[in-house]
């Protein structure tokens, strides 16, 4: 590896910008035609880059990496979540993993409040009604749904989104608890007027929303399982925009069909772009294509995080956004 022009491959396309910038710090391959890389590319990729530029959808597993040979120095991952490469085996391999944090709260957050307001006010319902022509017209029983002013939002996962997301309720009136797996300074607890509960069970059979915000580790795989989405009250809402693995898809789909809760909001999905068939057919439910962290902004701003994790690598540093941390 030549010091201050690694081999990057990218996996698919980014904002032009990054892209332009990539090309003029180092020997950059870029993915023109944006086709996810199958197995045998992602294994052909690594043989051939000292740095590769992956995305929440490639799935970076053990063969993956074991195949990389002494080259591969980097994952760059462009994104947020590390729950697409096994950080095992890369540890094992001496490769260094980095991550784009903190510039996606905000979209994020912005996204998950647009969902709780959206499930319980039957947005989506109410704009399929006027779409498909069978409108008659303002009624006082058309499309009734709840007030959330006043309700109870809990927040599993109290980290810098689940943080934005209850800034953000308190404006809407919402009486803000959390539970994480460790509790919050008082002095965030005290300005967001925030509640732990310790037990996620008892925090989830009280609520009136429950807003999803913890990353997908093996300790958080279907941490709503049906028993625990069995807990949550008749009139209650769930809202996704974490992992869709965190959440069993087939007891919700189960449970929202039997009228178990009221509604679903869903950024994600378990075995994304996959949907199971059911939960599409069901009305209580707001679908969304992964795109809560789809802004412009928020693009360029990981890019950027990713090409100073790069470039630090490259000039013999640590980089700043490491999450597994290796002699290379």
């Amino acid at each position: 590896m030549t010091s201050n022009r690694p081999r990057v491959i990218v996996t698919r396309r980014l904002p032009d910008a990054i892209e332009t910038r990539m090309m003029e710090l180092f020997d950059a391959h870029l993915n023109l035609d944006d086709t996810p890389m199958s197995k045998a590319e992602l294994i052909a990729a690594v043989q051939d880059a000292d740095v590769l530029v992956p995305t929440v959808t490639d799935r970076i597993d053990p063969e993956t990496i074991a195949a990389a040979g002494d080259r591969l120095k980097l994952i760059a991952s462009f994104g947020t979540g590390v729950d697409h490469v096994d950080m095992e085996a890369a540890k094992a391999h001496s490769i260094m993993v980095t991550n784009t944090p903190g510039v996606l709260t905000e979209d994020t957050a912005d996204m998950t409040m647009a969902l709780i307001l959206a499930v319980p006010r039957r947005l989506a319902e109410g704009e399929r009604l006027v779409r498909s022509g069978q409108w008659t017209g303002w009624s006082p029983t058309t499309m009734l749904g709840h007030r959330i002013w006043g309700k109870r939002l809990g927040i599993v996962g109290m980290g810098r989104i689940g943080e934005a997301v209850a800034r953000r309720a308190r404006g809407f009136g919402l009486s803000i608890h959390y539970h994480n797996r460790r509790r919050v300074h008082e002095e965030i607890e005290g300005e967001l007027e925030a509640t732990y509960w310790e037990s996620l069970d008892q925090m989830l059979a009280r609520m009136d929303i429950v807003s999803i915000n913890c990353p997908h580790t093996p300790a958080t795989y279907h941490l709503l399982n049906k028993r625990r989405l069995q807990l949550m009250k008749k009139d209650a809402y769930l809202v996704n925009t974490s992992r869709g693995e965190v959440v069993d898809e087939n007891a919700l789909t189960q449970l929202l069909g039997q009228g178990a809760f009221a509604g679903a909001g869903l950024d994600v999905f378990e075995n994304e772009p996959a949907i199971n068939p059911k939960l599409l057919a069901l009305d209580n439910v707001v679908l969304l294509p992964h795109m809560g962290s789809a802004t412009i902004e928020g693009r360029i701003a990981m890019g950027e995080k990713v090409i100073i994790n790069i470039k630090t690598m490259a000039d013999g540093h640590s980089p700043p956004d490491r999450v597994l941390e290796t002699m290379f």
